[in-house]
């Protein structure tokens, strides 16, 4: 991306964040912040388009994970409270540049339970919530368990991490054609982005890659109560729902969608239809915003 990259020493370890934006922003706009989804290559690339529209208004942050992108990778445990204190200290950055303006938080997939966590625990960091392809409301099943907890199955994640075929897994997994093969089913097309399909291949063959996407595959990065918190939750929300591919299943959205706060869209498309329509996804978009 076109911005000014830096590493922030946080209690999540070093992470990577961008930023860009005009020196005064559109009137009413508050500083946004980007937050990637989880997956075996993920990196802030998949928020590129975004970044790239809204540096024209106003001032534009994207994260990067601990584990993912230029953020550290090192071994260690990745659960949701490394990546709600990985958001915690890039809004604190935010803030203290923005003289103390809580930002709006727009975030990907998974790491949507992320950025509700970071707004349940301190509210006054966050000011507006945009959600694409959320997780926590397919299937039957809600996830009301204990506080903080996770749905990590430890036998599974010793099994993936056994020294002798770790490694082989991994670059089983993020091989060029299973990295397609899984962007063709979050666009429910063949037809995917090429550069973000040759970044991810590029970003997964990095020092330390397979550290956090295990934890991941192993169900580590998942909380036990993310319905309780969703339910809680204050101010206002966006939810961008796909129409394409294999995030389409919203059928728990009935635990919110009465509350007047939450708003979700139809958006037609796979789970980044940004990229697909980059124009139609923020005219959707930015009256949330305003």
């Amino acid at each position: 991306m076109s911005a000014l990259r830096r590493d922030i020493a946080s209690p999540a370890g070093r992470i990577s964040l961008y930023s860009a934006g005009p020196q005064v922003p559109r009137r009413g706009l508050a500083p946004l912040l980007l937050v990637h989804s989880v997956n075996a290559a993920a990196s802030a690339a998949e928020v590129a388009p975004l970044f790239a529209h809204y540096a024209q208004q106003r001032a534009v942050y994207a994260l990067e994970l601990p584990g993912f992108g230029f953020s550290e990778r090192s071994t260690r445990a990745y659960t949701p409270r490394l990546m709600t204190d990985a958001l915690h200290a890039a809004l604190a950055v935010i803030q203290s540049e923005h003289g103390g303006e809580a930002a709006d938080v727009l975030a990907l997939s998974l790491s949507s339970e992320f950025a509700v966590r970071a707004k349940d625990e301190a509210p006054h960091t966050i000011r507006r919530l945009a959600l694409v392809s959320p997780t926590g409301f397919s299937g039957n099943k809600r996830r009301y368990g204990p506080a903080g907890g996770t749905l990590g199955l430890p036998w599974l994640y010793r099994l993936l991490s056994l020294n002798f075929w770790r490694q082989g897994i991994f670059n089983a997994l993020t091989k060029p054609q299973v990295i397609r093969y899984f962007l063709k089913r979050t666009w429910g097309s063949e037809q995917i982005d090429e550069s973000l399909w040759r970044y991810c291949v590029l970003s997964a063959r990095q020092p330390d890659a397979a550290n956090a996407p295990l934890y991941f595959v192993s169900a580590f990065l998942f909380s036990t109560d993310i319905n309780q918190l969703y339910e809680r939750l204050e101010g206002p929300v966006w939810v961008s729902m796909a129409t394409r591919g294999d995030f389409t299943d919203y059928r728990g959205r009935h635990t919110v969608e009465g509350k007047t706060n939450w708003q979700f869209c139809a958006i037609e498309g796979g789970a980044l239809a940004f990229f697909e329509d980059l124009n139609g996804f923020t005219q959707k978009l930015d009256p949330h915003w305003d």
